[in-house]
């Protein structure tokens, strides 16, 4: 999905000042050739491949293949040089052609915190179109996985204050979800669709559009069965926050966990890091020896193998997998 921000003008006409691509192994090389043979000057970015500097533009592309492109001279390097030079598909502009399914009325599943040791998992749902969904797109609205947290703060509030969207969230505090985790047969997949079920529906229950998209985090349709007996087609597909109202289901769910995140943090009394890692197993530990075992579960995910680690206790064996649970 190409990402844009935008500015005003001189005559009220918006300006895109930045630009985000994802471009293949290929295109990252031909770019950088491109800008080379015109003499663009370089500069060293972590984790790039390449990075110009041009005529009020800046130009960084990723090892990953993410291209970012900042500046007043943004839409005129997409416009006469990224697209005929480098992509061959002339994309800015023609958001609606490309994506006509993007601007009508649907509903957008994405979810938080589901590889975090500490806080819930969150699901969000995002039901908008037209309008909503050019105003997002022109203020940047993008895969929250691609934005500081800071700035996927102040996106949440733009989200939420959009005229006729419709939000909900479902997530419930670290004692009720490791509660569930067992209730659903330690089958994380399993807690996960029923919280998107629970936000689809509370969703569909102020506004019902005629589909759905989810991301896709299991091949099993665990997510359908909660609309099951209606006339919402909910479809799944991975990476599915190309779609922009998905996008904006997964900002949402971030800023939620974020917020989740913080009332942790108030109970701890410390900061609390996020992810898996060293850092959040070093953290936990500190939590341990201040409030002991039988309080972790108001802090971690208890089927984390790091949570036990930070206890100095070997983890429980995990149940056989069993087919019926992913049904």
């Amino acid at each position: 999905m190409a990402s844009l921000a935008t500015n005003k003008c001189e005559g009220g006409a918006k300006k895109k000042n930045m630009y985000n691509l994802k471009l293949t192994s290929e295109q990252v090389d031909k770019l950088g050739d491109v800008l080379t043979a015109r003499g663009w000057p370089t500069r060293n970015v972590q984790y790039a491949r390449h990075a110009f500097d041009g005529d009020s533009v800046k130009v960084v592309a990723y090892e990953s293949g993410k291209l970012v492109i900042q500046g007043k001279g943004t839409e005129d390097f997409v416009t006469n040089i990224l697209e005929p030079e480098v992509t061959g598909e002339f994309l800015l502009g023609y958001e609606e052609v490309n994506h006509p399914e993007w601007f009508e009325p649907h509903a957008g599943l994405d979810e938080s915190g589901k590889g975090d040791l500490f806080g819930p998992v969150v699901s969000a749902c995002v039901i908008a179109d037209g309008d909503m969904v050019r105003s997002w797109m022109n203020r940047g609205i993008r895969d929250s996985k691609t934005i500081t947290d800071g700035a996927i703060m102040k996106m949440a509030k733009s989200i939420a204050s959009t005229k006729g969207v419709v939000i909900k969230t479902a997530f419930t505090g670290m004692a009720k979800y490791n509660e569930l985790y067992l209730k659903f047969g330690e089958n994380l997949n399993k807690l996960l669709a029923w919280l998107h079920g629970k936000a689809l529906n509370d969703a569909l229950s102020l506004r019902k559009p005629k589909w759905g998209l989810l991301d896709q985090f299991s091949k099993q349709p665990l997510v359908q069965k909660y609309v099951q007996g209606t006339d919402f087609d909910l479809q799944m597909r991975t990476k599915a926050e190309e779609d922009p109202v998905v996008a904006a289901a997964s900002i949402i769910a971030r800023a939620t966990w974020l917020q989740q995140m913080k009332k942790l943090e108030e109970m701890a009394g410390c900061k609390i890091p996020k992810g898996s890692g060293l850092q959040a197993k070093e953290k936990a530990k500190e939590i341990f020896l201040k409030v002991g075992e039988s309080k972790m579960k108001d802090f971690c995910k208890m089927h984390f193998k790091t949570a036990y680690e930070a206890m100095g206790k070997p983890a429980p064996a995990k149940k056989a997998w069993n087919p019926k649970w992913n049904q």
